[in-house]
């Protein structure tokens, strides 16, 4: 494709529809016999929305691979069996809410981290967090498979980028001056090998722990802390914002 950017300035791979070969890249992922993990959590209203995800990334998720779905609820009474395709386990985990959805959001990076920590690292290769509250169109194949992958935001692409803007206070440990991020990227899918994911994680939510201590909340809240990472930290491999599309643009 000649229409898009298709490398970072540090060379890491741009992937959109149309730039890589789905069957080639399928045959090297079978033979390295790899697991990867999706996180996903549905608390509050958001139960609504199970169904229709588990459904759609059922199906289209890394389709014939193995995949172990870890869902976090504070409502599991509500789950309804689920068929998963043979090769797909999906791993219910009870999780408290919380009375704010900004704290909600902010406690999933600490979750994800300690999770990692005592059970993921000895069940996957990989792990991706992907927001809820989405249904999957198509397929989403091992062209995600990296190091550290960063999703670009479909923000980016509007004609008014600021709406969807870096945190730019210094006193936030979420903080980028103006004029140095490169992309901007959407907390609602990202991941990759199990050690860099621990390390992002864990640093974002050092960041967001140490903001609330000083009394302060990102404009973004883990979004800008993921962004701040990913600034210091550059992915591997980054997504087009065709791997997740804000419908509401």
């Amino acid at each position: 494709r000649r229409d898009v950017l298709l490398l970072t300035p540090w060379l890491a791979p741009i992937v959109w529809e149309g730039t890589f070969s789905r069957d080639i890249l399928n045959a090297q992922y079978v033979q390295k016999n790899l697991v990867t993990g999706v996180v996903t959590f549905a608390v509050e209203k958001y139960w609504f929305f199970i169904e229709g995800f588990m459904r759609s990334a059922n199906q289209y998720f890394l389709a014939g691979h193995q995949v172990n779905f870890y869902l976090f609820t504070d409502s599991p009474e509500k789950i309804s069996h689920l068929q998963m395709s043979p090769e797909n386990h999906l791993c219910v985990i009870p999780v408290q809410n919380d009375s704010r959805w900004q704290d909600i959001s902010r406690s999933r990076m600490d979750i994800i981290s300690t999770y990692i920590l005592s059970q993921f690292q000895h069940e996957v290769d990989y792990l991706y967090s992907i927001d809820i509250d989405v249904e999957l169109l198509a397929h989403i194949g091992v062209e995600i498979i990296d190091a550290l992958v960063g999703t670009i935001s479909s923000w980016q692409l509007m004609a008014n980028p600021e709406d969807k803007a870096y945190e730019t206070r210094p006193e936030s440990r979420a903080a980028i001056p103006e004029g140095q991020g490169d992309f901007y990227y959407t907390a609602s899918f990202y991941g990759g090998s199990v050690s860099e994911v621990y390390k992002l994680t864990r640093a974002c939510s050092k960041g967001l722990v140490e903001d609330r201590e000083n009394g302060i909340e990102a404009r973004w809240h883990d979004e800008s802390h993921l962004n701040k990472y990913l600034l210091h930290h550059k992915p591997t491999r980054l997504l087009s914002p065709e791997y997740y599309w804000d419908s509401e643009l």
